[in-house]
Formats: C-alpha cells, sequence, structure tokens
C-alpha cells in the first residue's frame, strides 16, 4: 500500500491505494467549477490529453483512469433557476454533451430552439 499526501489550493489531501488486490474504479471522482468556457476548454483540453477521454455530461477521464468533472458556474446557476422549466432545458442540454458548452446551455436555458 502506498499513501501520499499532496495539498491543492492550499488544502491538504490524503490519497492511497488499496494494494494488488483492490482494483481501480469510479468510486472516487473530482470535480470542478469553471469560471467560463475557456476554463472549460483548458481543463478539459488538458485532462484528456495523452489517452484521457471525454465521457458524457462533461465527465471525463484523465490518462490514469480518475474521473472528472468540469462544471462551468453558469450551469450550477441556471439549476437553481426556480423556474422548473428552465432548469429541465439546461438538464436535457447538458445530457446530450461530453465537453459542457456553456452557449448551448445558455441557449437551451433561454428557451431559444
Amino acid at each position: 500500500m502506498i499513501l501520499v499526501e499532496f495539498t491543492i489550493g492550499g488544502l491538504s489531501y490524503q490519497a492511497l491505494n488499496g494494494g494488488p488486490h483492490d482494483q481501480f474504479n469510479d468510486a472516487i471522482s473530482l470535480s470542478v467549477t469553471c469560471q467560463d468556457q475557456a476554463e472549460v476548454d483548458r481543463l478539459s483540453d488538458a485532462l484528456t490529453a495523452d489517452g484521457g477521454r471525454p465521457v458524457q455530461c462533461g465527465w471525463l477521464k484523465d490518462r490514469f483512469g480518475v474521473s472528472w468533472q468540469i462544471v462551468p458556474e453558469a450551469l450550477l446557476r441556471m439549476k437553481k433557476d426556480n423556474d422548473p422549466a428552465k432548469s429541465k432545458r439546461v438538464m436535457e442540454a447538458m445530457m446530450q454533451m461530453f465537453k459542457l458548452d456553456v452557449g448551448k446551455l445558455e441557449h437551451a436555458y433561454e428557451g431559444a430552439t
């Protein structure tokens, strides 16, 4: 078993492997909230480089097999809208995407076809 300690954004984390008898799986994933489309694109592209792959709804797997969800702040804001029709349209649009597209999400939010 290997234990590593690391710091991200000033916060301390620990991670360990379970040894050869525990297979890596999706029991853990990381989520990153992004300020805008440029940040979504930059992180998604970097994390899928060198063997990573996009997965539906803004999820992706990096080259090590770790699951990430790259979430634009705008999606979180739109999902919290008091108008359930707007929230539903945004969720339906998101379900059709791999890398999340803020412009298309906003388009769905406004009800434009």
